[in-house]
């Protein structure tokens, strides 16, 4: 045998930056670090789960998703994001996490570029990485936001997709109605794909959410009700695209998916046909605790603007330290956060705290991170 006994392209990734922040935090550190919703499944969810088990929906369902749901996610789809779509060009996954791996391998061939914000979400590198593609990486704007002349100065001649993620992780920049036109317009004229990632969408606390799908046939939308509905633990995503795209994304997760959890689709009916009113609410608050903490954490002397959407917050690191011992000492002194290197190496100089928390909790990691500054 010569070479390695692993394939190449898993050696080449890394686990994520995230997880690995959790190894030298102690037993009652405060997690600012993973990005989940800290409130409840809504209750009417629940409910629908705990039929499904109890009138025996516990077999395969058809692999794009259940009918109910896929018809619900199309009305969704066409009431919120002013996108028109059938339920043949809608199919349910495990998760986002799902989601995108489908977009990225019924897109990428070896050698294949992606273009992809720097910082931006872990797994992009990755999913690219894994399909033998190459990441494009592409600097932010002052206010963390992408700008789409950027994006054309990074087109080359194999360029097959560009990602993007708004409300952004880490960063919580939101893009403007312009900016996704603009973004929509550009895989038009040179005929690549816009990844769009909206899984924050309904956490925007300045501005709207706009769907460049609404612009373009070129757009693989990708969604899930991880967060919207407090479901990160449930698994159910979904991507949404012209049938051209579904018709190649479903060969790959009927072998590496098969279909949803059947229990989780029926929750998921719930979810998008039931009351917004948990969401608004889930809403409410994280923008008072945005709001609290933004004030906080400039007062003790990292300077961070107040992020328009999502969950995070993207403060910048005092003169002296890089990210990663910004983020140990933080970590060591019982509050996790993630350094801004996690996302990409233009992350430098950033931390990113998540504050899905109590607010009690984060006024104590408010009183903890000052005594480490």
């Amino acid at each position: 045998m010569t070479g390695s006994k692993f394939s190449q392209r898993v050696l080449d990734i890394d686990i994520s930056g995230i997880r690995k922040m959790f190894e030298g935090a102690g037993p009652n550190s405060i997690n600012l670090g993973l990005g989940q919703p800290d409130f409840d499944t809504p209750l009417h969810i629940k409910k629908a789960a705990i039929d499904a088990i109890n009138e025996g929906f516990t077999g395969y369902t058809p692999g794009p998703g259940i009918y109910e749901l896929r018809s619900a996610l199309c009305s969704k789809f066409k009431h919120e994001n002013n996108i028109e779509l059938s339920p043949e060009e809608t199919i349910v996954t495990s998760g986002a996490s799902e989601a995108l791996q489908l977009a990225v391998a019924s897109l990428v061939d070896p050698g294949d570029e992606v273009l992809v914000a720097n910082p931006g979400f872990v797994s992009y590198n990755s999913l690219v990485g894994l399909m033998g593609g190459r990441v494009m990486h592409i600097p932010l704007s002052e206010d963390l936001t992408i700008n789409p002349e950027t994006i054309v100065d990074n087109i080359g001649p194999r360029t097959k997709a560009i990602v993007i993620n708004s409300p952004a992780n880490p960063t919580g920049a939101v893009q403007s109605k312009k900016e996704m036109r603009a973004f929509a317009q550009i895989a038009d004229d040179y005929d690549i794909t816009l990844i769009s990632d909206e899984v924050y969408e309904h956490f925007i606390y300045e501005g709207e959410h706009v769907s460049p799908a609404q612009f373009s046939d070129n757009v693989i939308t990708v969604n899930a009700v991880s967060k919207t509905f407090s479901m990160t633990g449930w698994r159910l995503g979904y991507v949404a695209a012209r049938a051209e795209y579904t018709e190649q994304m479903i060969k790959v997760h009927q072998y590496v998916q098969a279909c949803a959890n059947s229990i989780a689709q029926k929750a998921a009916l719930a979810a998008v046909t039931g009351p917004m009113d948990p969401v608004i609410s889930m809403r409410d608050e994280f923008k008072a605790r945005r709001d609290m903490l933004v004030k906080g954490l400039n007062s003790i002397g990292l300077r961070c603007p107040s992020p328009k959407g999502a969950f995070y917050a993207f403060p910048e690191v005092p003169d002296g330290l890089t990210s990663e011992e910004l983020a140990s000492k933080m970590i060591s002194n019982g509050v996790i956060v993630v350094p801004g290197t996690a996302f990409g190496e233009l992350g430098e100089g950033h931390i990113r705290l998540s504050y899905a928390s109590s607010m009690d909790n984060l006024k104590r990691a408010l009183d903890l991170m000052e005594n480490v500054l």
